[in-house]
């Protein structure tokens, strides 16, 4: 089987399979978060989704042409839910700790404590719940869930916290849900993180945050990849980006891999 890829993560594991750069030769896509348009791929059997989520894969269109569609496994995706919810740990903390002072010139800088902090953690699934049983320990946590809250709880709680880390999935009904409106909430000097969808944030309206100072935010995720938006400008200090590492840990990786093995000997059976 010729297999196509848009990701490269699991490059390392593939051993001997016969990949392609040519669409219409391919009779398997392997995808990361960027999207496929179908149309392309005349030959197509099947669409292995490196990664949890399926707001980039063309479902509906799959099903027509009875393409099956492969996600990774329970196993795998805890290694997902857990290093992206420690990654987001770090980035919480990294960004909470980053004026404490400087080497060149040395001099420090006194800050307030850490428990005296304040987390608003959105959405409370297997991402939001762990950094929340795992950031509680050092700070004052409280979540919001559509599932659980009003959103009138959200307009309440976004003035009162100084950072606030987004774990909801991108559909149609949230691209841009943190919108003007909800980012001119947040306390002047606090903190905006996101590991879950670049889109579910309105770019030009952080970019208008940002620019007159009253935000920061720190992003594993993006509008498009490799980002190159206006954003960029502010990196390192007010806009700090990594490349979308969160959950990449090798343990991760070699069973993504496993994974897509056992699927091309079932499609192989077929």
């Amino acid at each position: 089987m010729k297999i196509w890829e848009n990701t490269t993560i699991l490059d390392s594991y593939l051993g001997t399979f016969d990949l392609t750069k040519t669409k219409k030769e391919a009779d398997v896509a392997i995808i990361g978060s960027k999207p496929i348009v179908l149309s392309e791929f005349s030959k197509l059997k099947g669409i292995f989704r490196v990664g949890v989520g399926l707001d980039n894969v063309p479902v509906e269109d799959a099903k027509r042409r009875n393409i099956r569609i492969q996600i990774t496994s329970p196993e795998t995706n805890e290694y997902i839910f857990e290093e992206t919810a420690n990654f987001t740990c770090h980035l919480i903390l990294k960004m909470l700790y980053e004026n404490s002072g400087t080497v060149e010139p040395w001099e420090i800088k006194i800050r307030g404590p850490l428990q005296d902090k304040s987390l608003l953690v959105i959405g409370s699934g297997n991402i939001g719940r762990r950094v929340l049983d795992k950031m509680q320990k050092f700070m004052m946590v409280k979540t919001f869930d559509l599932l659980e809250n009003n959103f009138s709880d959200l307009k309440n709680m976004l003035p009162t916290v100084d950072c606030v880390t987004l774990h909801i999935p991108l559909t149609n009904r949230n691209r841009n849900y943190f919108d003007k409106e909800k980012l001119s909430r947040m306390r002047y000097g606090s903190i905006l993180i996101n590991t879950a969808r670049g889109a579910i944030v309105s770019e030009n309206a952080l970019f208008e945050e940002i620019n007159n100072g009253r935000l920061k935010a720190a992003f594993d995720v993006f509008w498009e990849k490799p980002y190159s938006g206006k954003l960029r400008q502010f990196h390192p200090d007010r806009f700090y980006m990594t490349p979308h590492v969160a959950s990449k840990c090798d343990k991760y990786i070699k069973s993504a891999a496993k994974d897509f093995k056992s699927f091309i000997k079932e499609l192989e059976n077929d």
